[in-house]
């Protein structure tokens, strides 16, 4: 007999870190099901899906790019929050119905959650990058309260997303270089200020060119974090570190929107407890 099973699905897959970390959870449980990376091209979607439905040991699927928007309309009910972020990255099968989620604006903002709970004067991200991966962080940060000053190569499009996920935000956009040179802006250095510099994008990913970042730009008491997992220390991350900067590596953005996805996969809790485990074997 099959086993129960969950995917992951993408237009390349092979570089995906999910089975590692959903298979070691399952390990971890002794779990009797499988998942895995299955390579769905664009044209192939429609199909996919249809295959799946009538499978009863599939649990559903986690979805990357670049599928993540392409795959709504084949859906037969969206989550809200996956609606305002207009990307699902995980759909689950429920009641003879397909139904699609987003669980990347939980998992990125997990390892802000202890900071996001205290008051502040204000609070604002320089979130660097306006492809796919944005929109999620976006709406996270705008739905806690943050301003943000978007970056992109086109302020236009920067504008554009930012009107698209929160109309009523009073947010800024700038040309991505602006933050490539030095400045002499004068930030609020008083405790209880949160700022965030946030790299959404692939810049400074292994094979992508690198990401063009003054620490100048960065207020005191900043925190940086890259989405990128290859390499996992990134050089925007270094420089931030040497400079006694606070950071946060995509590991943790990945494995926080991985926890979501499996309980509804699973059924089970994943065991955070071991997470430094988990770390060693997906940087192996």
């Amino acid at each position: 007999m099959s086993l129960p099973y969950a995917e992951v699905i993408g237009d390349p897959i092979a570089q995906s870190k999910s089975p590692a970390i959903h298979g070691f959870w399952l390990q971890i449980y002794d779990i009797k099901a499988d998942y895995k990376a299955t390579h769905v091209h664009t044209g192939e979607l429609g199909e996919f899906l249809n295959t799946r439905r009538s499978d009863p040991q599939w649990r559903g699927c986690n979805v990357t790019m670049p599928h993540k928007q392409a795959v709504i309309p084949l859906l037969d009910r969206i989550d809200p929050l996956a609606v305002a972020v207009g990307a699902v990255n995980t759909i689950v099968p429920e009641a003879g119905q397909l139904v699609g989620y987003n669980t990347d604006v939980p998992g990125f903002l997990e390892p802000l959650h202890a900071e996001l709970e205290r008051t502040h004067y204000f609070r604002m991200a320089r979130v660097l990058g306006t492809g796919g991966a944005a929109r999620a962080i976006i709406k996270g940060l705008a739905d806690a309260q943050l301003v943000i000053v978007l970056a992109g190569r086109n302020p236009d499009k920067a504008r554009a997303l930012l009107d698209e996920l929160d109309p009523a935000g009073e947010h800024h956009v700038v040309d991505i270089a602006h933050f490539a040179d030095p400045t002499d802006f004068a930030f609020d250095d008083r405790d209880g200020c949160l700022d965030l510099i946030v790299n959404a994008s692939s810049l400074g990913m292994t094979g992508q060119p690198p990401l063009g970042f003054d620490l100048s730009h960065a207020p005191p008491g900043s925190i940086f974090y890259d989405i990128v997992t290859s390499p996992l220390n990134t050089p925007f991350l270094q420089s931030a570190r040497a400079a006694g900067f606070r950071t946060i590596d995509g590991l943790s953005m990945l494995i926080g929107q991985a926890d979501h996805a499996f309980r509804r996969f699973f059924g089970a809790e994943p065991p955070r407890d071991v997470d430094v485990e988990l770390r060693k074997l997906l940087g192996a």
